[in-house]
């Protein structure tokens, strides 16, 4: 796993998994600590995650919001969403390029089909 990027944008690049959860949330929590605003996180370039991995994603979501800023999920892969679709997650998760789905809340593009 590999994390590149500062405090307003971030990839992450391999697996997001137990293996990996603890530097991935050190970075992300670092990250989240010292910006502003939006911090966009492209996982464009996830090639897995278990539950573990989807934790980092939901802790840094709430760090964010304590702080007063918005984790924004750039580019997620098609599985992740059918993943946060089914958890609901995607009511929760702020997902770039999202469509409204057909009972009021968002779904990621892609998650429709």
């Amino acid at each position: 796993m590999r994390i590149i990027g500062d405090h307003r944008g971030m990839a992450i690049l391999g697996r997001l998994d137990v293996r990996s959860a603890a530097d991935a949330r050190a970075l992300l929590h670092q990250a989240v600590d010292g910006g502003q605003g939006d911090l966009v996180l492209d996982l464009g370039g996830l090639e897995f995650w278990d539950a573990t991995g989807l934790g980092v994603i939901m802790g840094t979501h709430r760090r964010a919001g304590r702080l007063g800023r918005r984790l924004v999920l750039r580019s997620v892969p098609a599985q992740l969403q059918r993943l946060l679709v089914a958890t609901r997650l995607h009511r929760i998760l702020a997902v770039e390029g999202a469509v409204p789905d057909p009972y009021g809340s968002t779904l990621p593009l892609g998650a429709t089909s």
